[in-house]
């Protein structure tokens, strides 16, 4: 079975706090156990602080976003100093800088005027708090580089988000990589070991990108390859749970069907039944799948589907799903 490459790992950008840096307002850090000690071990990390790179300092007054949802400003709580101008024109340059570091992915601390994702206060008339803002920087990071895998540290504790965040930084890189040198060739390729992949993300979604590759003959290859990464990571993103996984666990059981002798059949059809029910976790299923994949003659095709190795097996997270 085709393993992740190693070599060259994806570079994730990330708040700096998140590794331990002692960046934060007042002097501290919100170190992430899981980034540093699990992730850290197959990923380069890009750091990045966006208060203190326009020049705020350790420790600082305390920020918050305030006015419209849609075009808030970022002040200082007591003093009610606006840096707003000063974070937007910084920011662009900096993003820039990152774009020519090839990222593969960007986790932002949570709740920050700066870098919060989802659901940051923005406090509109009276003072009320709207929590349904973003952090000025990730609003145009995330504007600048759409196609981007993007999460909070928060979220990562939920395992199917930090799964499908994960999978989808080494999905981001093994498409970067086929980007370097476009044909219509690879493209047919990459869908080509991603089919299982996308099938359980989004049955149409698969089918979709499979009919925008066939019929890339008649398009610009510029043209296709960008609406192909858009369509790629917009599937991607659709969190695949226990059913599409179990459509996909079927059919790739399907290509056992006459190689497997009755007791092994039963016993695959017993575990992928126990893991839809919840009671075993995904690694559980695949893993007797690709021991079956080795003892028995396959299209090599199937060897080759990113599914089965989507990610260092390492990092163990199909053994919380």
């Amino acid at each position: 079975m085709t393993e992740p490459e190693t070599t060259n790992p994806p570079r994730i950008g990330v708040s700096s706090c998140l590794l331990g840096e002692k960046v934060r307002y007042n002097g501290g850090h919100t170190r992430n156990d899981f980034m540093l000690n699990t992730l850290g071990r197959w990923v380069e990390w890009v750091m990045v602080c966006p208060e203190v790179e326009i020049g705020l300092g350790i420790p600082r007054e305390s920020l918050r976003l305030v006015g419209k949802l849609d075009a808030p400003r970022m002040v200082g709580i007591k003093s009610g100093d606006d840096h707003t101008e000063t974070m937007n024109e910084w920011s662009g340059p900096r993003i820039e800088a990152l774009r020519q570091q090839e990222l593969d992915g960007y986790i932002f601390k949570k709740g920050s005027p700066s870098c919060g994702l989802f659901r940051v206060k923005v406090y509109g008339k009276n003072n009320f708090p709207m929590a349904k803002g973003r952090g000025l920087f990730a609003h145009a990071l995330t504007q600048a580089m759409p196609l981007l895998p993007v999460e909070e540290e928060g979220r990562l504790n939920d395992a199917q988000l930090r799964e499908n965040f994960i999978e989808r930084i080494f999905a981001h890189r093994r498409w970067r990589q086929l980007l370097a040198e476009p044909t219509l060739g690879g493209l047919m390729d990459f869908q080509a070991d991603f089919k299982m992949t996308l099938m359980a993300h989004s049955p149409s979604g698969q089918r979709d990108l499979g009919r925008m590759v066939a019929e890339g003959h008649d398009r610009p290859l510029d043209q296709l390859m960008d609406e192909y990464g858009r369509k790629l990571m917009e599937v991607l993103s659709r969190i695949a749970g226990p059913k599409s996984h179990t459509n996909v666990l079927q059919h790739l059981m399907g290509f056992l069907k006459s190689a497997l002798d009755r007791g092994d059949k039963a016993e695959l059809v017993d575990i992928i039944h126990e893991y839809r029910l919840g009671r075993l976790p995904l690694i559980v299923p695949i893993t007797l799948l690709k021991h079956h994949f080795r003892r028995h003659e396959t299209p090599d095709w199937l060897s080759r589907q990113v599914y089965l190795n989507p990610y260092p097996s390492e990092l163990m997270l199909r053994n919380q799903i």
